[in-house]
């Protein structure tokens, strides 16, 4: 799997599921949208969403300022 670009193996993680790829990210995950194989996963998906070995994903986190 790819994340932002970088390899990491599912067997990193504490299952396929993305909320332990954010935490294994050490990412809040009010902070972020997810991008799935181009494209954008909605938050109400994530609990349901099995992550595998070829899936390419992009973390986009919210930046605040002006």
């Amino acid at each position: 799997m790819k994340v932002n670009g970088k390899k990491l193996l599912l067997s990193e993680l504490k299952s396929s599921q993305i909320s332990d790829l954010l935490e294994y990210l050490k990412i809040k995950p009010e902070m972020v949208a997810i991008q799935k194989n181009g494209k954008i996963l909605p938050r109400e998906f994530w609990g349901q969403t099995v992550l595998e070995e070829e899936d390419q994903l992009e973390i986009l986190r919210f930046v605040g300022g002006g």
